[in-house]
Formats: structure tokens, C-alpha cells, sequence
């Protein structure tokens, strides 16, 4: 089963019909039994990363968060459940994250392309758990004025905005996270989400 965090943001409802195109076995929930017991975890999300952490520190997630991926369970975070899983953010000030993935969270530059990035952007990927069987240079649909800054050995694709090469999708061990929505990004989204549900 397939647990989606229910935190009090994001567009639960649209991860989730993504989700149920491909399996009915998916929920969304704040129940941390049932989160315990899934096979794998979706942290998604969409606004300001130091509302996104306190709620999870409000709801008690965290301490259920670290010890799921301990345990060796697939994790995937969308967007700000992406950003989330860094160690920090400037994003309105100054906030610790989830540190599962060193690094920090920065704002695009003014100067360049309109900010925030809305709409369909390539990705290209060099690691292919997440795009076994996506074409290369498929495009993506994103939202986000924020973008990862991750370890190196994290990255397992990268997006061009603004004049720079930055990491839209991560791979860590079991953590797996994207800056694009894959909900949203039609049949190679779904491609995305299906191969999620495959990993081992």
C-alpha cells in the first residue's frame, strides 16, 4: 500500500487520482499506523517550506518520517516534499529541513526568466529508477520559485531555468524526490509514479 501524507498542504487529490490510475492501493492519511504499516511513503506539497515543516512538526511526522526510511522504505517527495527533505531553506527567512538529504533550498535569481517557473520544462536524467522507460529530454510540469541545492551524488536529474543547471529530481539510497509534479505531467508522469510503486 501506498501511504500519502496527509500534513495539512499540498494537492493531496490530484496525487492521489494520479496514483489510482495505476493502483487502488493508496490512500491519503495522518494516521501514522496506517503509514507504518504501507509499503511506501509520498511526501507531497505545495507553499512555503516553514509552514510545510511545522506542520509536519505539529502532526509528529518527523520522528515516523527518519524511522520509515531507516527501515529501508521507499520514500518520495513532490515539490515542497522535495525541498522538504534538504537541510535547509531561505525561503521567507531561515528554516531547518528534514536534513535527509544534505543541502540547502535557494530562490531562483530576478534578472532572468519570470519567477515563479510555471509550466513544462525538460528534465534530463542521469539515474533511472524514477525514468526507466521515459524518454530522454521528456518535459515535466512545474510551479516553484525555490529550487534544491543537493549533495552531488543525490542528483538524479536536472532542469535548465534562469540561466542555470539546477536538480529537479533526487535519488538517495531509498529516498526519491522530484521538483516537478508527476501528477501533472501527463502519460511520463505516470511513468514517474508507475515506477515508483516498481521499486524494490
Amino acid at each position: 500500500m501506498i501511504a500519502i501524507i496527509n500534513y495539512g498542504v499540498g494537492n493531496l487529490q490530484s496525487v492521489l487520482n494520479a496514483f489510482k490510475i495505476l493502483t487502488e492501493d493508496v490512500i491519503i492519511t495522518s494516521d501514522k499506523k496506517i503509514i507504518e504499516n504501507a509499503d511506501r511513503i509520498v511526501l507531497p506539497g505545495v507553499g512555503a517550506f516553514g509552514k510545510g515543516m511545522n506542520n509536519l512538526k505539529k502532526g509528529d511526522f518527523i520522528p515516523l518520517i527518519y524511522n520509515q526510511i531507516e527501515k529501508g522504505k521507499p520514500f518520495l517527495g513532490i515539490c515542497l516534499g522535495m525541498q522538504l527533505c534538504l537541510s535547509e531553506s531561505e525561503e521567507m527567512g531561515h528554516f531547518k529541513g528534514l536534513d535527509l538529504i544534505k543541502g540547502n533550498v535557494v530562490r531562483f535569481k530576478e534578472g532572468g526568466n519570470k519567477i515563479p517557473q510555471i509550466g513544462w520544462n525538460n528534465v534530463y536524467f542521469n539515474k533511472d529508477t524514477l525514468f526507466k522507460g521515459v524518454p530522454e529530454n521528456s518535459m515535466f510540469y512545474f510551479v516553484h520559485s525555490y529550487y534544491v541545492q543537493p549533495s552531488p551524488n543525490a542528483i538524479a536529474g536536472t532542469t535548465f531555468y534562469n540561466g542555470i543547471n539546477y536538480c529537479s529530481a533526487i535519488e538517495y539510497n531509498n529516498i526519491f524526490a522530484t521538483q516537478f509534479h508527476p501528477e501533472k505531467s501527463g502519460p511520463v508522469g505516470l511513468k514517474v509514479l508507475e515506477n515508483f510503486i516498481n521499486v524494490k
